[in-house]
């Protein structure tokens, strides 16, 4: 039995605690670099364009090159982590994340910056899939777990707002190739640290053999869904390229499903979403980042495009957001969750998420930000600071030390899906009603609001049903209760073989 081990038996000793404290910083940090990775690009798209020279068609793809492998191997990155080890897969991801990211810094033609964010997304996928499944096995106690949880929830939600100014900064300080070198240091030391604190863990093996055809057939299925999702703003949602690609995704997740009930050793098991609460939080999770990720980019768009705000503008507009989420994810809600469950900390926050989007619906063009969108911002952060560690650990709630790392791929799957496929249908609705109102000869700004209001509504539409999944699918129980599972992987790794998620070199 480990020092560390034999430590968190009998009481865990101070150099021990801050050795798992301090890896759950470095694995956060990690996080946090592929997070601010996904929106700091965003602000500098306008530069990348003029320096290299894109179509407009073209530069959606600085984006969509990331997103097309990091949506389709999540899931896999997840499992190969249980079945070989999920330090391994991190330290991979984290290594190829790096590497890209340095290469996205140099390049210099359109070519070299999308291959650089095609392999980026390989890596962000890799890493970050199995973070989530470390945390709960480094923090298996109920309360501790809470507490971890709540700071990985923060950086997941709160880093979007962060990456904004940084952007803005970086782009406008010096050029767009610093949004990418700045992840060379910050991945370099997120490295060592991970090497001295996080010790290598034993997977549980491939078993009776590696599912080679069900990886196949999921991660074809994600990356074409994904790929379809993103085409579907430009090429239409009723074209024939949309509805025959759609088909085909469907079908390969269907063949997947098929191949899961029936191989021996499979890749997902199937029994994962047979616990309502890690199936129903998913969904919900999957909606209501589809309608968050419309009030940022779209919020966005409204600042720049209708209030004429410059990115760093932008930027201090959802610092609000990104302040509350931290405070009530690291100070407040495990103790929620403690006291009162994760369901029922969850549906007051959907409530005011969805209060939020309803302020925002309502927004005249000539807005004032304290009146107009300061309110929306705070009803916004608390919501998402109640929801998302709340909807993290409903999502763990069932994993054990054999599936810890699939179901931490599957959520990052449902998130990065859900927004990619949110965004889609509510910028496409947002772009429709712009255009028919300047064809019928309405100003440029009121069409442009009028455009984004019917796309906050639909986004509250979303919160809507995500409210009534919370209540009618998720089981209520006590955060002891639903943290009782993922107990077990930290005794099963004080009992058995596994070795310490964490390393005594504090």
């Amino acid at each position: 039995m480990s020092a560390i081990a034999t430590a968190m038996g009998q009481g865990t000793k101070p150099v021990n605690e801050r050795a798992r404290w301090t890896a759950l910083i470095v694995l956060c940090v990690g996080m946090l670099m592929i997070i601010l990775d996904q929106t700091i690009v965003n602000v500098a798209l306008p530069s990348i364009q003029d320096d290299l020279g894109f179509s407009q068609s073209n530069l959606a793809w600085v984006v969509n090159a990331y997103l097309i492998p990091f949506g389709g191997l999540l899931l896999l990155a997840g499992r190969l982590g249980d079945l070989v080890s999920r330090k391994g897969v991190f330290m991979a991801g984290l290594g190829v994340f790096t590497f890209a990211s340095f290469l996205c810094g140099l390049a210099q033609s359109q070519e070299m910056l999308i291959g650089a964010r095609f392999l980026q997304g390989i890596g962000g996928a890799l890493s970050s899939a199995v973070i989530l499944g470390m945390i709960v096995t480094m923090f298996p106690k109920p309360a501790e777990q809470a507490k971890a949880i709540g700071v990985y929830s923060f950086v997941a939600a709160g880093g979007a707002s962060i990456g904004l100014i940084l952007g803005g900064v970086l782009t406008e300080a010096i050029n767009w190739h610093w949004i990418f070198f700045v992840n060379l240091p910050i991945g370099i030391a997120t490295a060592v640290f991970a090497v001295r604190l996080i010790e290598r863990d034993r997977g549980i093996g491939f078993g009776e053999g590696a599912d080679f055809a069900g990886a196949v057939l999921i991660t074809g299925s994600l990356m074409l869904a994904v790929y379809t999702i993103v085409e579907a703003a430009g090429n239409g949602w009723g074209s024939a390229q949309t509805l025959g690609l759609g088909a085909i995704a469907i079908a390969l997740l269907a063949a997947f499903v098929v191949r899961q009930a029936k191989a021996a050793n499979p890749l997902v098991p199937l029994r994962i979403f047979r616990n309502a609460n890690v199936s129903g939080a998913n969904v919900i999770q999957a909606l209501m980042v589809a309608a968050l990720f419309g009030m940022f980019f779209l919020g966005s768009l409204y600042m720049e495009r209708v209030l004429g705000y410059g990115p760093i503008e932008i930027g201090l507009g959802f610092l609000p957001v990104a302040v509350l989420i931290g405070t009530l994810s690291v100070g407040f809600s495990e103790r929620l969750i403690m006291r009162f469950g994760a369901r029922e900390t969850l549906i007051p926050g959907l409530v005011l998420i969805l209060g939020a989007l309803l302020w925002f619906a309502r927004i005249p063009v000539h807005a004032s930000y304290a009146v107009d969108m300061l309110p929306a911002m705070v009803l916004f952060g608390i919501g998402a600071g109640l929801s998302f560690p709340s909807l993290m650990t409903l999502a763990m709630s069932s994993a054990d030390a054999s599936d810890a790392g699939l179901a931490s791929g599957l959520v990052n799957t449902s998130l990065q899906v859900g927004g990619a496929l949110g965004l889609a249908v509510l910028a496409t609705l947002s772009t429709t009603r712009t255009g028919n109102l300047l064809a019928a000869g309405e100003p440029t700004a009121e069409a442009l609001t009028s455009g984004y209001r019917v796309a906050w509504v639909v986004g509250a539409g979303l919160m809507v049903a995500t409210i009534g999944i919370a209540l009618s699918v998720l089981q209520p129980a006590p955060a002891a209760q639903e943290a009782g599972e993922t107990q077990e992987v930290g005794e099963a790794e004080e009992i058995g073989e596994a070795e310490p998620a964490y390393s005594e070199a504090a």
